[in-house]
């Protein structure tokens, strides 16, 4: 019996296990810190690590992210654990060997809820791998600085001694973001709110200034007599930075003992009191400028911050963000898609061929409307200048295009009104009774559809074809026109002999007949030219009643 019954026991024992195992975490092990995000093995590209985002995928409270950066073997780590109230072998990692102890970014996998008016906020604690170390290209850790300042509610910018030159320059994509989203009208959908950046200066004594007053020295324009253009761009960063006013904190913090590599073995007691003090105030600083991460004007979970990790680290490993300060370029992408739709379409209601005054003038207008809504919308003070540019470029492309599709159907239109005039000219050089009035008539009647109808570029060079073609035409008509009236005169003088002779027997209509072919036989071959019948007042007359006979609106005896 009890035989029987094992299998059942293991098969509930294992059912249970597992749904152990797919339930909730025990919240002990998430006590510690995860990666999130790491390195390749040639430290150029990022990867998203499925431990770190399992934890904060969980997250049901709008999330707010407290980031450090800065340079490697400046203590962030242990900033960390102190904000964190964490020893060193319960928190972050801390190293003291040369090379950084943290790869990528890590976060800290239990949040600390906080009331934020009104609303609990699960904060998250994040450490980067600091820049600058051996081994490591630029470019990555651009990408490093670019998605902490990205994920950040808060980043602190954790600098030993002093602010230097580099450090300034770093933050060219912290200005962009500040810039453009930081004191946007309310309601008004944005992309995500920046940071607040809060300067954090380790050292122990100032020499009588204060960190403020440090900061705002280091961000004073710099003398640029020579016009070097790198002085330029750090000075554009300066005065964006002095902009940004309330969105940025300068906080001093001493050393907290001298022998830095025994910090983590030591208690409160043992460290400076100056340093217990200051670090529980900028406790209360970071806590009081906390604020949940917004993104398109709302609040993220943990699984939507997620999502818009991923978002972000796959533009950063496409390239499509190659430095810190042109991050904002992925979202100025798309706007300069839309910019760039509106012109499209703008051009694209006209229907080919038209005038090249007017496709410049439709042009004009439709990158005027591109380039408003671009300024409406774009991102980034200074790098909207690269992008604007781009869409220029974009712009003058399209542009390009359309002159080329113009000209192929202006030519292709053209072509067409030409040849049924050159096939009409030819018809009515056949005409077997000659009428000027019906070749004047199919003349001006082709000139006038050409004329209206061959638009477009091409239309200056077909003008120039189609004048020729129709003086030639004209000129080889009235040629056959006299023979062929000359002809018909002599063949009715002869008619008229005939009738006079043998019809009517009239002598004096018979007399009249021979003078006129007689008339016709020398005088005209003596003194005139066939050509100039029609042309000579003498025989207006005779050429008029011809006209009227042969062709009129309401009849053509050529039919």
């Amino acid at each position: 019996m009890g035989r029987r019954w094992a299998p059942g026991i293991c098969a509930v024992a294992l059912l249970w296990l597992a749904a152990a195992a797919a339930g909730d975490p025990d919240p002990d092990e998430l006590e510690r810190a995860f990666p999130i995000v790491e390195p390749d093995y040639g430290h150029t590209k990022l990867r998203l690590s499925e431990q770190g985002l399992e934890a904060i995928r969980r997250i049901e409270n709008p999330i707010a992210i407290v980031g450090v950066i800065g340079p490697y073997r400046s203590g962030k780590s242990f900033l960390l654990n102190q904000l964190l109230s964490l020893s060193c072998d319960k928190g972050f990692g801390v190293g003291h060997m040369r090379d950084t102890k943290t790869k990528g970014i890590w976060i800290w996998g239990k949040p600390v809820e906080m009331d934020v008016d009104g609303t609990k906020v699960s904060v998250l604690y994040l450490d980067t791998e600091g820049f600058e170390s051996v081994g490591k290209s630029n470019v990555y850790d651009d990408r490093i600085f670019a998605l902490a300042t990205v994920l950040s509610s808060v980043l602190i910018y954790n600098l030993p001694e002093t602010v230097r030159e580099a450090d300034i320059s770093r933050l060219s994509f912290a200005v962009e973001i500040a810039e453009e989203f930081y004191g946007r009208v309310k309601g008004e959908e944005i992309a995500f709110e920046p940071a607040k950046l809060l300067w954090l200066i380790q050292r122990d004594f100032l020499q009588g200034k204060s960190v403020q007053q440090m900061v705002n020295e280091a961000l004073q324009r710099v003398p640029n007599d020579n016009g070097n253009k790198y002085i330029d761009e750090v000075n554009q960063i300066r005065d964006s930075l002095a902009i940004m006013g309330n969105n940025s904190t300068a906080f001093s913090l001493p050393q907290p003992h001298l022998q830095r590599t025994k910090l983590c073995d030591m208690e409160d007691k043992e460290l400076e009191p100056l340093y217990v003090t200051r670090r529980e105030q900028l406790k209360q600083v970071v806590g009081s400028i906390i604020k949940p991460k917004f993104v398109q004007g709302k609040t993220l979970n943990g699984k939507e911050f997620v999502s818009f990790l991923q978002q972000i680290l796959e533009a950063l490993n496409k390239g499509e963000i190659p430095s810190t300060g042109s991050l904002v370029e992925i979202f100025n992408k798309a706007i300069l898609e839309r910019c760039l739709k509106v012109y499209k379409e703008k051009l694209e209601g006209l229907r080919l061929p038209v005038p090249v005054e007017k496709l410049q003038q439709i042009h004009e207008v439709a990158n005027g409307e591109a380039k408003l809504l671009f300024d409406k919308q774009h991102f980034g003070k200074h790098h909207a200048v690269q992008s604007i540019l781009k869409l220029e470029d974009e712009i003058t492309k399209v542009y390009k295009n359309f002159l080329l599709a113009n000209e192929y159907q202006s030519s292709k239109l053209c072509e067409a009104r030409f040849s049924e005039c050159e096939d009409q000219m030819d018809h009515l050089q056949v005409l077997k009774l000659p009428s000027m009035a019906k070749f004047n008539a199919g003349f001006f009647y082709c000139n006038r559809t050409f004329v209206m109808e061959c638009v477009g570029p091409a239309k200056e060079r077909y003008d120039h074809r189609m004048s020729k073609m129709l003086l030639k035409s004209r000129a080889l008509f009235i040629k056959e026109y006299n023979n062929k009236l000359f002809n018909w005169l002599v063949t009715f003088a002869l008619v008229m002999v005939v009738l006079g002779r043998f019809v009517i027997k009239f002598f004096l209509l018979e007399i009249a007949a021979w003078v006129m072919f007689i008339f016709l036989e020398t005088y005209t071959r003596m003194f005139w030219s066939a050509e100039s019948l029609y042309y000579n007042p003498a025989w207006h007359i005779i050429v008029s009643s011809w006209e009227t006979i042969v062709y009129s609106p309401l009849l053509d005896l050529d039919r």
